[in-house]
């Protein structure tokens, strides 16, 4: 039994070997299924699959950007330890009063004033200021390790961003090329159609042919964009975890849960890497003004000389106490220590209006992750049954002679801009998810440390010299 198209020519028959409506309608439901069904991620071969936890792992293990930030915690732990130690001693060696005129000049023995002299000087700074220079590297090397958590955190979250991104353009791709597929099936039956229902010898497009072969156009203009995209989605995922392009994605994870979705962000906030990151620049400022507030009291240092005289005279020791004279502190080590201080209140009140801007930014995320997730919900409880109805009744009317051809495809056309429009409120809601898991850092970013470097490198050195 055929189905014949609409009209009234009932004596039409399709060619022997031409491929029926009956058969493109049968194709036509199953790809229509398919394509409704896109959506929902297909689960991957778990063979080689790219996880979303694999390729923040990978990231993580490729970024650069990571190890410079654990060099320069090293470098301030390094530079920390030689801070606090007292200044190398000084070795002098002088030639006192040498003649340059008369009969003696340049003699090194004739004259009783000519001595030659050795000497040893020492700095000693207060135990307080060396300790607060150390303590001002130390505070750099916080710096450098708040850093390292805050870009942890945004690789994480760019990484699975990424991820994502290329899930949702590979749904699209998948839908086009399903849609493609039906197209030709389409204008196949529609060419079928028109070659049955015209005379012999006669050759004339029908009005189905042609929105036939338009939709197929259409279709395929899409697909090429689409597939354009991926390429693209591909390469920034590589970018950040360098794997292979053609590396199949696992399976998504769930987007409902999050760690602080019932409580919401403001009991996590004071744990925000650039919170965080502000608390350890505050801490280098209030170092650098503690510094300048141990540098008001002036070091004073120490030398000791031994005077060796011609034969004849008796040799020396000199001993010397220098103390540096602060004559204008007020507007010198007084006006340092207020700039320093000032830029601890700078940093204090950077800190509080990033907080208030972090709190609402992440209730902000929140509501709208919610808000995505419920979206989700009703596009698939109520839209999407709707247009496999409407799609189903338009392709019954056109088998019947009650629709034409073009209607059907103005039902699948809508039933696939629904499916393009879930997976971009699936990809704003995934985007959503992104930022809000790895929105604060790990514990292993909180506890990294660096200082087990240290002796190593300074073996290192002790063996190189």
């Amino acid at each position: 039994m055929h189905v014949f198209p609409p009209g009234n020519n009932r004596q039409a028959r399709p060619l022997v070997g031409a491929i029926t409506p009956k058969h493109v309608f049968n194709t036509a439901a199953l790809l229509l299924a398919l394509c409704l069904g896109v959506a929902s991620p297909a689960r991957a071969s778990e063979q080689g699959a790219l996880g979303l936890s694999m390729a923040v792992q990978a990231a993580m293990a490729r970024s650069q950007a990571l190890s410079a930030q654990d060099a320069a915690a090293r470098s301030a732990r390094e530079a920390a330890v030689a801070a606090g130690q007292r200044p190398d001693p000084v070795l002098r060696f002088s030639l006192n009063n040498l003649p340059i005129e008369g009969d003696n000049r340049f003699s090194i023995s004739s004259e009783r004033m000519t001595s030659k002299a050795v000497s040893l000087m020492q700095a000693f700074p207060a135990e307080g200021k060396r300790q607060a220079r150390s303590q001002r590297f130390e505070r750099e090397a916080d710096v450098a390790l708040a850093t390292r958590a805050q870009r942890a955190a945004s690789l994480r979250r760019d990484t699975a961003i990424a991820w994502f991104e290329r899930q949702a353009q590979e749904q699209r791709v998948s839908l086009l090329r399903a849609q493609l597929t039906e197209n030709r099936l389409q204008l196949q039956a529609a060419e079928a159609a028109t070659r049955g229902a015209l005379p012999a010898g006669a050759s004339s497009p029908s009005v189905d042919w042609l929105t036939a072969r338009d939709a197929l156009a259409q279709t395929q203009q899409a697909l090429l964009g689409a597939e354009a995209a991926l390429d693209n989605a591909r390469q920034a995922l590589a970018r950040w975890t360098g794997t292979p392009l053609g590396q199949p994605l696992g399976e998504a994870p769930a987007l409902r849960s999050l760690a602080f979705s019932a409580t919401g962000f403001a009991p996590h906030l004071q744990q925000h890497p650039d919170l965080a990151l502000f608390s350890a620049r505050l801490s280098a400022a209030e170092a650098d003004a503690e510094l300048a507030r141990q540098d008001r009291q002036p070091d004073w240092s120490g030398e000791l000389a031994f005077v060796h005289r011609r034969p004849g005279f008796d040799n020396m020791v000199s001993l010397a106490v220098s103390v540096p004279l602060q004559w204008d502190r007020a507007q010198r080590q007084d006006r340092l220590l207020a700039a320093r201080l000032a830029r601890v209140d700078e940093l204090q009140a950077e800190r509080e209006e990033r907080s208030r801007e972090v709190l609402a930014e992440a209730e902000r995320w929140l509501a709208a992750w919610r808000g995505g997730l419920e979206q989700l919900a009703l596009i698939d409880k109520e839209r999407l049954p709707l247009a496999r109805q409407r799609a189903d009744l338009a392709q019954a009317a056109y088998r019947g002679g009650n629709a034409r051809l073009g209607d059907v495809l103005a039902a699948r056309r809508m039933a696939l801009a629904l499916e393009m429009e879930r997976i971009e409120v699936q990809l704003s809601t995934a985007r959503l998810w992104a930022r809000l898991e790895y929105l604060l850092p790990e514990p292993a970013d909180l506890s990294h440390s660096t200082a087990a470097a240290a002796p190593d490198t300074a073996a290192a050195l002790t063996q190189k010299d």
